[in-house]
């Protein structure tokens, strides 16, 4: 009787996260495409930057009420609202790079990089179901860190230590996808909502720091 329970609840366990990883990446294709025709609205129009302080708010305030709404269909509607505000804002930096010599390359090869890293280390993670838990610890501190960088190089205007804050997005980025991806298949993540966050975020720093470096040394930034 005690096998049968535990093979039932076994059998349930394999089905909530098979219903998860599906969830999880059906939303996060959705809100990709969603960002990128966001993107392209801004350039087709030809909206100005949006100042890196307003950006920042409105990714902090969204991300808030997709947070506090994550466990009801209101969350769905933060979701995309989220990615779309961010690929809105990413609109006018794509068109900065398009204007440069070899922008169009340095675009594509920004994006074809992100998807590889992306699907190698989900891949990696679904398939060998690897415990990346232990990473929480670094992850934390180092995006914390990073993200502290970051605002110190924009406010004093420090191209080196730009440059090192985007190396260091491009390590935790790929550290985040492998941890979330591990949480959501060994059922330290439940809610698909907040892993789609996740997931968007990660490829979404990513793709910028990829960008970055190559145009910095391609010489075109």
């Amino acid at each position: 009787m005690e096998q049968v329970q535990t093979l039932g609840h076994s059998q349930t366990q394999t089905l909530a996260t098979n219903r998860l990883i599906r969830n999880t990446y059906t939303l996060l294709a959705l809100t990709l495409a969603f960002s990128a025709m966001m993107a392209g609205m801004s350039m087709v129009f030809q909206f100005p930057f949006i100042s890196p302080w307003l950006t920042l708010l409105g990714y902090f305030g969204l991300l808030f009420l997709t947070t506090k709404f994550r466990n009801s269909g209101m969350g769905i509607v933060c979701v995309f609202a989220l990615t779309g505000f961010m690929g809105f804002t990413l609109g006018p930096i794509l068109s900065y790079y398009l204007s440069t010599p070899h922008g169009a390359q340095l675009v594509m090869q920004a994006l074809g990089a992100t998807a590889f890293v992306f699907f190698a280390l989900s891949a990696y993670a679904l398939m060998t179901r690897k415990d990346f838990s232990f990473m929480s610890g670094f992850i934390f501190v180092g995006l914390l860190v990073a993200f502290l960088a970051g605002l110190a190089a924009l406010l004093f205007n420090l191209p080196t230590l730009s440059l090192a804050v985007s190396a260091a997005f491009v390590l935790l980025s790929s550290c985040l996808i492998l941890y979330q991806t591990s949480a959501i298949v060994n059922g330290g993540e439940t809610n698909y909502i907040m892993a789609t966050v996740t997931l968007y975020v990660s490829i979404y720093n990513l793709f910028m720091s990829l960008l970055h470096l190559l145009s910095v040394f391609s010489g075109d930034d």
